[in-house]
């Protein structure tokens, strides 16, 4: 009898080992199992853990080294990214993959001649715009698709970096790579150079390998011709038709410039671009239909970002973030006289569309 118990609990036994054993499977798959979320990054992102914003609050999601990031390298503030993720046996939810939003538009970048920049990354980096505080000040540096992250694992405010950089076809700098570093400034700047490979070139005629140069504006520098005070003296540049002076309009004693030349045939040394510090100022909306023209001439307090123009009404000052075109001039130097187009901005500022030398 007791037999027949024993034998007829086996398949009962049998049952409810088979069941454990099923259970525990879908336990296993449920921790492999990953789910997809999309948000913002949040400030307090750091290497290793990223703080996600979604409809549902802040996520805290842990960054592996086997994260794959390939597809989002760059963790800003408001950054939009997509994050494959599952829970781990610590607790946490972890990062198997991170993608990030639309692409922005792609301009053409000239690589033919670059500068490296060493600094920490500001708090006040968003979207597709960098703000790099480095020893001379802060710099404004656009990243697209095309920039090389290979160098880091991710990107993110507060955190030190060297990035190489050149001009895009929208005056902004932009940078071609990216790679772990040490808070400085343009590198090189010890010595005074970035690279030496320069060769003579007819005057005004840029060659495409270009020497670099970090100083500050000297007291004796006027229009057409530039004095920069550097580690290794005073040198002199040209300023002529062919400069690229996009991002370093204001050549006024004081400012510190980054700049990169050649020897022309003439003897003397032709800058071939002249990249000045911007501060990191918000953007402003501009009523085009409040514009008017005034004239006066060009303050040594000016900086990169606001030009400051005594005329006979007393002093202005005129940002220079909207500036369209500039005709009669490469660049503005203390006492130049200009015909300034300007219109108001929601800043209370008024802001330079146009610039006419005269």
């Amino acid at each position: 009898m007791r037999k027949n118990r024993i034998m007829k609990a086996v398949p009962a036994i049998c049952l409810a080992l088979g069941m454990l054993m099923l259970l525990g499977d879908r336990t296993v798959a449920r921790a492999e199992e990953t789910v997809t979320v999309t948000g913002t990054v949040v400030s307090d992102t750091t290497p290793t853990l990223l703080y996600l914003s979604t409809v549902d609050g802040v996520m805290e999601i842990k960054i592996d080294s086997g994260t794959d990031v390939s597809g989002c390298k760059i963790l800003l503030p408001d950054e939009s990214v997509t994050v494959s993720v599952a829970r781990g046996s610590d607790g946490y939810m972890h990062a198997a993959a991170i993608k990030e939003g639309p692409a922005t538009p792609r301009v053409t970048v000239d690589t033919s001649s670059t500068t490296t920049v060493t600094g920490t990354l500001d708090k006040k980096s968003r979207g597709e715009l960098l703000y790099l505080n480095t020893a001379q000040g802060t710099m404004e540096i656009r990243y697209d698709e095309s920039t090389d992250m290979s160098g880091v694992h991710v990107l993110v405010a507060g955190q030190s970096y060297s990035i190489k950089c050149a001009r895009g076809s929208d005056a902004y700098m932009h940078a071609v790579s990216v790679s772990d570093g040490v808070t400085g400034g343009i590198a090189g700047a010890s010595s005074g150079t970035v690279s030496s490979s320069t060769t003579p070139a007819p005057a005004g005629n840029a060659p495409t390998a270009t020497a670099a140069i970090i100083g500050t504006v000297a007291g004796s520098t006027k229009e057409g011709l530039l004095y920069l005070s550097t580690a290794s003296g005073e040198m002199q540049f040209v300023i002529d038709s062919y400069t690229d002076t996009r991002n370093g309009l204001v050549l006024v004693p004081g400012n510190q410039l980054v700049v990169t030349y050649y020897r022309g045939s003439d003897a003397y040394m032709h800058a071939a671009m002249v990249m000045g510090m911007k501060g990191a100022m918000l953007p402003a909306t501009i009523d085009s239909s409040s514009s008017a023209t005034v004239s006066g001439t060009v303050m040594g307090k000016s900086t990169q970002d606001i030009l400051c123009l005594e005329t006979q009404y007393g002093t202005m000052e005129i940002r220079l973030d909207a500036l369209q075109s500039i005709t009669g001039c490469k660049a503005f130097f203390v006492g130049q006289r200009l015909n300034v187009v300007c219109a108001r901005g929601s800043d209370a500022y008024m802001h330079a569309t146009a610039v006419t030398a005269g």
